[in-house]
């Protein structure tokens, strides 16, 4: 079985975090023949997965766990909250797993920035991603965060090949 890989984004809302992941997520597919796993924290309960009425909204509205096949994909509705594990053992086979938010995850993290940066990232971030917005001599950047280009999807992909956590 090949390695597989896990690292975590975080940064304030409106960042671009899933504009970055959605990006890597293409290029690890398309380029690099990758099968990408993604894990989207919702800290306040607000993503709609299914519509009012369909037959697996009211199954998931019962509180059951509920999986939904279909010939071309599998949807897992789930009542309780997962640990990193658990989630892995649901996705099956990856190689890499993105993580958006999720910041108590044991994961090497990217924090992902535009406009201003927030110190109190610093220490949940092994790297910095960001954009000619940010000028890094206004901030106390800590000298172990490497600082990425956030309009440069490759040379991000580079840095997580090189930094992700084997999981």
């Amino acid at each position: 079985m090949n390695k597989r890989l896990a690292i975590a984004f975080t940064g304030p809302s409106n960042s671009g975090k899933t504009t970055l992941i959605l990006k890597i997520a293409k290029i690890l597919i398309d380029e690099y023949s990758k099968k990408v796993a993604i894990i989207k924290h919702d800290p306040s309960d607000k993503a709609k997965f299914d519509v009012e009425g369909k037959d697996s909204f009211r199954f998931s509205q019962t509180g059951a766990e509920v999986i939904v096949t279909s010939p071309t994909r599998t949807t897992y509705f789930s009542q309780e909250n997962k640990d990193l594990d658990e989630m892995i053992r649901v996705f099956g086979k990856f190689d890499i797993l993105l993580v958006e938010g999720l910041k108590n995850l044991p994961l090497p993290r990217i924090g992902v920035f535009r406009n201003s940066l927030e110190d109190d990232y610093f220490t949940y971030m092994d790297a910095l991603a960001i954009d000619e917005s940010i000028k890094t001599d206004e901030y106390q950047i800590p000298k172990n965060i490497d600082i990425l280009d956030l309009n440069n999807p490759d040379s991000i992909i580079s840095w997580i090949l090189k930094n992700a956590k084997e999981v």
